[in-house]
């Protein structure tokens, strides 16, 4: 049984087991957190919600808050002498989904 869930403004494909990287989320390492579930699939066919799917519902398990690689922001305007050179880390959360009830 998999489901696709929304969670950051995203949607992610998961099933038990599964580890994902998602938006950072408010909850401690080791917290239970509730996924909305748009779409759940299994052996009777696919179901959707609209727009969640009534009594579904996915649990995971936050793993790590942690910060992504650096990557390099650079903008300048040609012929103007204009640059800027910033970098940025994204914050994320480690989720391992140890739940998919439907």
């Amino acid at each position: 049984m998999y489901a696709v869930i929304e969670t950051g403004g995203k949607q992610y494909k998961v099933q038990y087991g599964d580890v994902i990287f998602v938006e950072k989320l408010a909850a401690e390492e080791n917290a239970t957190v509730e996924f909305k579930v748009i779409a759940l699939g299994g052996e009777d066919g696919l179901k959707v919600g609209a727009p969640y799917v009534e009594g579904a519902s996915v649990t995971g398990k936050v793993l790590k808050n942690g910060k992504a690689k650096k990557i390099t922001v650079f903008t300048y305007k040609a012929k103007k002498n204009e640059k800027r050179k910033k970098g940025h880390r994204q914050p994320y959360t480690k989720v391992q989904i140890e739940a998919v009830n439907g």
